[in-house]
């Protein structure tokens, strides 16, 4: 008996451990900072299109009244969004703008924390007002939107890291010799602080993808279309999304089958074979390499970088600054640890990397 007492307590022990170190093990935020920087941008960019006819998606009297999205079946008094409460078309203007500024400070990196937030109720309320033109991109942006206010965003790749580091390098060129001004710089440029709230947030954003790949696969899975492939044809047929006109793939169906398989695949094992370090890059390559042929081939440029951007959560800090910062990888794969400067003291301090009626030309230019 006690041996399998011992066995159910390190058992447990074991599984606390394993549960602190994944989800509050302090972490370089530098992948936070590349997904904040690539977010805001396609933010901008996607509520930058709305502009071509603001007043017909988000007016008073617009394609769909607030009035009639009331009296629709799915609609809940639950999902607000200001653009009801907004009458005037000069108003309406001026809180489109504002928007765009916020998601302009966000891809920066200035005020990252408060321009987060704002972000992301103005994102949702965009969703809310127009549901009738709502897209996969439009989930996405949202569920980017939301983790970026969980973890210090611009604490790399950012205004506010700039300001910050331009601030220790006064205080520290305040503090010490002439002589040593320069190494007290360098220092300050290779400052690196670990944060649990970083760690947080990118462990939500890849158990998202991996729940979200894996229900996709299993909804493609009970479709017969997905055996035979016959879904890939439909989708490469249809003119509404048809780049290239690849119908000449019906005289390859083994192709269309092997695509569609390979897609299902992909989808429902994301989530197993995303986490161990030797498969990690021949499915972030999988995925990268789908949701590119979606926007190369069914025009939906925009959701297929979307997804791409929530995969760089995979992609360990080390790695960003290796690439970026042209840093040797002091803390490579096998080892995370990284110097920090405090109170003049160098300390070890260990870093894991986480690893309807709409018109449509512009929903189409959103894709």
């Amino acid at each position: 008996m006690k041996l399998v007492a011992h066995y159910f307590r390190d058992l447990f022990r074991g599984t606390v451990a394993g549960w602190n170190r994944f989800w509050f093990t302090p972490t370089d935020p530098a992948t936070l900072g590349i997904v904040r920087m690539l977010t805001g941008a396609m933010l901008f960019y996607t509520h930058l299109i709305w502009s071509f006819d603001l007043a017909g998606f988000f007016g008073r009297d617009g394609w769909i009244t607030p009035e009639a999205m009331n009296k629709l079946p799915w609609h809940s008094p639950l999902e607000w969004s200001w653009f009801y409460w907004i009458d005037s078309p000069i108003l309406l203007w001026c809180v489109h703008i504002a928007c765009l500024c916020v998601f302009a400070l966000l891809t920066i990196g200035l005020f990252s924390r408060t321009m987060s937030v704002l972000a992301f109720i103005a994102t949702v309320s965009y969703i809310n007002r127009v549901s009738l033109a709502q897209f996969g991109l439009d989930d996405t942006n949202a569920m980017l939107a939301l983790y970026l206010m969980v973890g210090p965003c611009g604490a790399a790749y950012s205004v506010d890291a700039w300001r910050k580091r331009r601030r220790l390098n006064g205080q520290l060129s305040g503090a010490v010799g002439e002589g040593s001004v320069a190494n007290a710089a360098r220092s300050a440029q290779r400052f690196i602080e670990p944060s649990i709230a970083a760690n947080i947030a990118i462990r939500l954003l890849q158990f998202n993808l991996c729940v979200e790949y894996f229900f996709a696969g299993i909804g493609k899975a009970q479709g017969e279309q997905w055996w035979n492939g016959n879904a890939v044809l439909m989708a490469v047929g249809n003119l509404e999304y048809q780049s290239y006109d690849l119908t000449g793939l019906i005289h390859y169906r083994w192709l269309a089958s092997l695509l569609a398989h390979g897609t299902i695949f992909l989808e429902m094992s994301y989530c197993v074979l995303v986490w161990p370090r030797l498969t990690r890059p021949l499915v972030i390559a999988g995925a990268v390499a789908m949701h590119l042929g979606i926007g190369a081939f069914l025009g939906m440029w925009t959701f297929g970088l979307a997804m791409i951007i929530a995969n760089v959560a995979f992609v360990s800090p080390w790695v960003v600054r290796r690439v970026l910062d042209r840093q040797p990888s002091r803390g490579g794969p096998n080892q995370g640890n990284v110097e920090q400067q405090s109170g003049g003291k160098q300390s070890r301090g260990t870093v894991r990397s986480p690893n309807g009626a709409q018109p449509s030309s512009l929903t189409s230019a959103r894709k």
